[in-house]
Order: C-alpha cells, then structure tokens, then sequence
C-alpha cells in the first residue's frame, strides 16, 4: 500500500449540483465534485496528473449565472453555485463536440468514445463523406512508440507533459493553425533528430491512442493486442535508487508495456527511458 502524507486540510464548501447539496473540499473543480456524487461526466482531454487545459470540450456544464456553458474539468466550484449537469444544452453541446471529432480523427481506441457516442446519439456520418479528415500515416521512425496523428484531438497533454509541467525537455509543439495544426517536434523533424530523450511520459497521458509502445501498435495490427488477457503487476525499478514503481503489462507471458501509477508519490505516472522502454532484459530467454 501506498502512503500518501496527508495535505493542509481544506475547509468544505457548499453548492448545488443537480438540485442536490454537495460538499467539496475547497479548490475542488466541478468535474472532481461529480465524480465524487457518482455522476458520469464524459472527458478526454482532462488527466489527473496535469493541470486542465480545457480543450476537448466534452465535459461542459451548466452554472446558473454563467453566459456560456463552463469546462467542468477546469471550473473551481464555488460555495452557493448551482451547477446541472445533464441538461439539453449541455447534451447537445456534447454531442456536437463528439459528432466534430468522430468525424475528422479516428477514435477507435479512445477509451469509452464509442459509449459516449451511442449516449449522446451522435452521428458523425451526418456530415457526409466530404468531411475534412486528418487522414495521416503512422509515424513509424524510433523502435520505442509510434506517432498516430490520425488518433490525436489536439489535447495538448503531450506538449505539457513534455515541457514545463513535467519533463522540461520541450521537444515537442503545436505546428501549423486551424485545421492544419498538430503536435509536431521543431522543424517536424523525425523523433531521431529532435530533443526528446524517448521518457514515454507523453504516451502515458495520451488519451486517444495517438502515441503508443511499439509493441502495442504492431500487436493491434497484427490483431493479437487483448487488454482483457493482459494482467498487471506493480513492482519497483531496479535500474537506479530512485525507487520508481512500474506497472508491468503482461500478455501471454510477455511484457507488452510498461506504466507508472499516477498516485505514486516518487514518479506520479512518469518514468525515464529505461523504467519504460528497458524491459527486453527480463523476458530474454537466451
């Protein structure tokens, strides 16, 4: 079991939430305190290990008062507000942003996209076969992930995760405007010739699928990748004295991928290239 050292308590403030009282401790975002009364709020973009970035849009609410609809995931809640969750406005404000998004990127393995779909009974075939599609080949070029831009809602979690909120390496950006933007390297230079030090820090909070392991990739278009036969197994990196805990991925015998718990208080969700690519070692059988 995990310790965690306990924070400054927080006094508890109080709202309305579907014309229910809630109580949340102070600093709480509106998507914290529906999660917390068993709501189901649909979010791609959000990650517990980031500060929001408001940009997937899925997760918008009412606030009474409020002119537009707010981001639940970024909206502090406030002592007296009054909050509804699944009215029509924000259903069809959902179902629009999934509609937008199925239909320009593949969310095939975005987890939970599929049901949000059928809830909200969007239809991105609604726009007809001329819709702009990113439509881009993997980006096969390094043998550790692989960069499926066809995947990506421009979330921006790769980019924070690789600069100033965790990694600091800032090898990767957003390039191009409009519907040609994408998360790109300087220079949309191949990964080899860029400043990223291969830590998959990124892949840990990609939400769609666009950055993967290798091994995951070639084993889903080899049709073999079965999450539900896969077990996992925390334990702690014996590569250096730092202490971090992989979660060891395992199918069929064999290590597939390797994560990090988020609520680990030495790594919360991050490794280095060895904790998350140097694994070979322990299944080599020669």
């Amino acid at each position: 079991m995990t310790l965690v050292p306990l924070g400054v308590p927080r006094r508890l403030i109080e709202f309305t939430l579907d014309g229910q009282e809630a109580r949340v401790p102070e600093g709480s975002t509106i998507l914290d305190a529906c999660r917390a009364a068993g709501k189901d709020v649909p979010t791609l973009c959000q990650g517990d290990t980031l500060a929001p970035k408001n940009a997937c849009r899925v997760c918008v609410v009412e606030v009474e008062g409020a002119r537009t609809l707010v981001p639940a995931c970024s909206r502090r809640a406030e002592a007296g507000m009054e909050v509804r969750t699944d009215t029509e406005r924000a259903r069809h404000s959902r179902k629009v942003v999934l509609e937008l998004l199925a239909s320009s990127v593949d969310l095939s393995t975005t987890p939970r996209a599929a049901e949000w779909i059928k809830e909200y009974e969007a239809k991105p075939d609604r726009f007809g076969p001329d819709a702009a599609r990113v439509d881009e080949e993997p980006k096969v070029d390094n043998d550790l992930y692989v960069r499926d831009y066809d995947k990506c809602i421009l979330c921006y979690k790769c980019v924070d995760a690789c600069g100033d909120q965790w990694q600091n390496t800032f090898a990767i950006s957003v390039a191009g405007r409009g519907f040609d933007a994408r998360i790109a390297v300087e220079h949309d230079a191949p990964l080899t010739d860029s400043a990223c030090v291969y830590c998959g820090n990124c892949i840990e909070v990609c939400p769609t699928g666009a950055l993967s392991f290798k091994s995951e990739f070639d084993m889903r278009a080899a049709g073999t990748w079965d999450e539900s036969a896969q077990t996992e197994t925390t334990t702690v990196c014996a590569y250096c004295g730092v202490g971090c805990n992989l979660t060891l991925h395992v199918q069929d015998n064999e290590i597939v991928k390797v994560t990090s718990p988020h609520d680990n208080p030495v790594t919360h969700g991050n490794l280095c290239i060895k904790g998350r690519f140097g694994y070979q070692h322990v299944q080599n059988r020669d």
